[in-house]
């Protein structure tokens, strides 16, 4: 039995003879003894030890998932209303996508260990490397995000520096560079959730199908959750249609997503990561609903299903990451997949 490199995750594994009903070759009770067959087979791994290496990564990158989403369906938002009129879910957007890419950018820096080791990734272009695309996209995205935030930001400026050329032009600059950003975000949103897949974590890689899909959908609902929180009701009709869209997507994918991934589905309803998983539906459904029911016309139901919705995405990418590390942990989530494939490729070139 043999593992792959990082990145890949097929792993050998010997052929298991079948089980169950065959009758010994040697020894007592070979002639006529229904009892004497082969035991069941039971799975077991080499001493016991992880056959993929479970990642380094901590608590700060699932908060670096969650906030990089929030960031990108912020500047979306912020976008949006910026072309239809609605100055305060502007600001709200365009603020909370800024800090919200201030606190992504410590949670990832922090896991790297020094800031220079994101600047050596961009010595390189990889597109066959979702970390080295991710490294450029951020690269494009948050100064762009970050200088409509400023924009956002001139009124607490002195007025010297408000009224002054800087002053000027950085108001100037806040709808070009959130046009751009917006462009970007849905890249930022997204690539995260291609950059867990492409590992050899089982559970991770085997949802590889929908978990952009789960992330983006997630993403939107947060950010129009932070947009109901900290915009008047008068203006978050766009935040509500999109938190809408956003948790209906985000339940109904990745509700697919586990009756798709067969085994390696179990850990995402077990353990830590189970109840993650748990809160993150019971939130999301809080939120929806009292997105429908009251937020366009009560400010404390907007309030309170906004913080909802952000809760609830925050557990989901919290949850997904512990049942990846958990899957890395116990062989039986690498063997028992590769074991059903070969089974079933075998049995495609039988056929044939």
């Amino acid at each position: 039995m043999t593992a792959t490199a990082p990145g890949h995750a097929e792993v050998r594994v010997a052929e298991v003879p079948r089980v169950g009903g065959g009758r010994r070759r040697g020894g007592k009770g070979r002639r006529g003894d229904i009892n004497a067959v082969v035991p069941d087979a039971e799975f077991t791994s080499y001493y016991g030890r992880p056959i993929v290496k479970a990642s380094p990564w901590e608590a700060d990158i699932p908060l670096y998932l969650f906030t990089g989403g929030l960031a990108a369906g912020s500047s979306l938002l912020a976008a949006g209303a910026d072309l239809t009129g609605r100055p305060a879910l502007r600001r709200t957007g365009r603020v909370g996508a800024l800090v919200a890419l201030l606190v992504s950018s410590v949670a990832l820096i922090h896991d790297l260990g020094r800031p220079s080791r994101f600047f050596h990734m961009l010595r390189v272009v990889k597109v066959t490397s979702p970390m080295s695309v991710g490294t450029w996209l951020l690269a494009v995205y948050g100064p762009f995000a970050g200088l409509a935030g400023a924009a956002e930001l001139r009124p607490l400026l002195p007025r010297r520096l408000r009224d002054g050329v800087l002053g000027r032009l950085l108001g100037a600059s806040g709808r070009p560079a959130g046009l751009v950003a917006a462009v970007v975000a849905p890249t930022i949103a997204s690539y995260t959730a291609v950059l867990l897949s492409d590992t050899a974590t089982p559970t991770w890689h085997d949802a590889h199908r929908q978990l952009p899909f789960v992330f983006v959908g997630s993403a939107s609902a947060a950010a129009a959750g932070l947009a109901m929180v900290g915009s008047p009701v008068t203006e978050t009709g766009p935040a509500r249609r999109l938190a809408v869209g956003g948790a209906l997507v985000e339940l109904a994918v990745e509700h697919r997503m586990e009756q798709s991934m067969g085994l390696t589905a179990e850990p995402l309803h077990s353990g830590h990561a189970g109840s993650l998983m748990r809160a993150s539906k019971v939130l999301t459904l809080a939120g929806l609903a009292g997105t429908v029911a009251v937020a366009g016309r009560s400010r404390t139901g907007a309030v309170a299903s906004g913080l909802a919705l952000m809760a609830g995405s925050a557990c989901l990418r919290f949850g997904v990451f512990e049942a990846g590390q958990e899957s890395a942990r116990d062989p039986k989530y690498v063997v028992i997949p590769q074991r059903e494939r070969l089974a079933a490729r075998r049995a495609t070139n039988e056929k044939r």
